[in-house]
């Protein structure tokens, strides 16, 4: 860090602030408040490299600051289906070399972006980051604090930074224990649905969503990510969670909050009986119980992405699929999030299981999630998948219907043939896909 984490003496603060305050090199910070933060790490997409070196190259920009900061990261595309994608690969690499970029994780280095910067420690707590891509609200699961500056991304490669506004803060407790058929995911549909609809007693619009709580502290960092990713998409500025003893492992510096910080509001929130959910086409803000959905037929299942994407996400999918057959007519994409999480999987024997059952793995990575361009849908298919969101068009096709489920409703779905509940799965005998 640029400077160490302020005195709590100085203004009480919550953990993020606290990391905001350090890195923008001032004692404190207050929710509205402006700051210029500088981030210890810029990461960067294949989807966007291109065109942040035109934009900067339009203004004159040869170089850009500090580059040893900056990683690349190809997940979006990394196996070519067309000669111009494999084009486009190399002008990325063109422009690594002449931007002197050395953290370049390519097709087959690293993974997915969200995912193997945690795995590797390259990502740790008490970091701020500054990212190109929302999603990278995911490192918020060991305590780092990455915000997404999007198209503003080349003002930190030209500058070193771009002002930020201080966030207000919302406390949840997560509480209870989760029922058979629930994973973390089902708890980020549940907690985005009732925030979406007004039916939680504070804003989560640009807020930061602090989890804690008897439920949390059981959460392996699979399930971290999970909540991190799910409330991501309702618009929230971020998540955070404290780090574990096994995060700190890794390095970093565990950053807690005051015991008088500020909270907007403190909710409780009691997981206890929630079924397992299934969000609707639209985004992961329409969760509803997965019976009310059971028996939609499918033809497309994925498991992966950046919000289900580690390894213990493919091992309970895995546990699901064993000695069982994908239905004959559902296409079911397994896409491991990082290069580790599938050398893992083979180790294991989780790998066979997929393939075993009939499921097709592709390369660590975004997968269909990333527009589609692998594993698409066609128009009229109907796909239910682990993936970051389902809007209209997100795997392809506009016209297509795209459910969002858990891990392990999607590798039930999987074999039903439809969207299916893994608590009541009929299993399908080997062999009658």
């Amino acid at each position: 860090m640029n400077a160490p984490f302020p005195s709590p003496a100085r203004a009480p603060m919550t953990a993020a602030e606290k990391v905001l305050a350090a890195a923008s090199g001032v004692l404190s910070v207050r929710p509205g408040d402006v700051v210029s933060p500088d981030p210890e790490l810029v990461i960067i997409h294949d989807g966007y490299v291109e065109s942040a070196y035109n934009e900067l190259s339009q203004l004159g920009y040869k170089r850009i600051w500090r580059p040893e900061r900056v990683v690349f990261v190809t997940d979006h595309e990394v196996a070519y289906a067309s000669p111009a994608s494999a084009l486009r690969g190399t002008r990325i690499r063109r422009i690594a070399r002449e931007w002197g970029i050395t953290q370049f994780y390519d097709a087959g280095r690293g993974g997915h972006g969200h995912l193997f910067p945690l795995e590797q420690g390259l990502v740790r707590p008490g970091m701020f980051l500054s990212c190109y891509d929302m999603h990278c609200t995911n490192f918020g699961a060991v305590g780092a604090l990455a915000v997404a500056a999007g198209a503003e991304i080349v003002s930190v490669l030209a500058t070193g930074s771009v002002w930020e506004q201080v966030p207000h803060t919302v406390r949840i407790l997560l509480e209870g224990q989760q029922g058979a058929g629930v994973m973390a995911r089902d708890v980020g549909f549940h907690l985005s649905t009732l925030f979406a609809a007004g039916k939680l007693p504070a804003a989560h619009d640009n807020r930061i969503i602090e989890f804690s709580g008897d439920y949390v502290e059981r959460l392996p960092l699979a399930g971290r990510v999970a909540l991190c990713n799910s409330l991501t998409e309702i618009g929230v500025a971020n998540v955070w969670f404290t780090p574990t003893a096994s995060d700190l492992g890794k390095g970093g510096i565990g950053v807690t909050g005051d015991a008088d910080a500020h909270y907007e509001a403190t909710l409780h929130v009691d997981i206890s009986h929630l079924a397992p959910q299934v969000a609707l086409p639209g985004g992961p803000q329409f969760g509803v119980d997965v019976d009310e959905v059971a028996g939609t037929h499918v033809d497309h299942a994925y498991l992966g992405a950046c919000g289900s994407g580690m390894y213990e996400d493919f091992a309970s999918a895995a546990a699901v699929l064993r000695d069982r057959a994908v239905a004959r007519h559902v296409r079911f994409f397994v896409v491991p999030g990082t290069v580790a999480t599938v050398q893992r999987l083979a180790n294991d024997g989780l790998l066979q299981v997929f393939q075993a059952a009939g499921a097709i793995v592709l390369p660590p990575g975004c997968g269909p999630c990333a527009g589609g361009v692998m594993g698409p849908l066609a128009d009229g298919e109907t796909s239910i998948s682990t993936a970051a969101t389902n809007h209209a068009g997100r795997f392809g096709s506009k016209t297509a219907q795209a459910y969002l489920g858990s891990p392990v409703t999607v590798a039930a779905s999987a074999i039903a043939g439809c969207i299916a509940d893994s608590r009541s799965l009929t299993l399908s005998p080997k062999g009658a896909r």
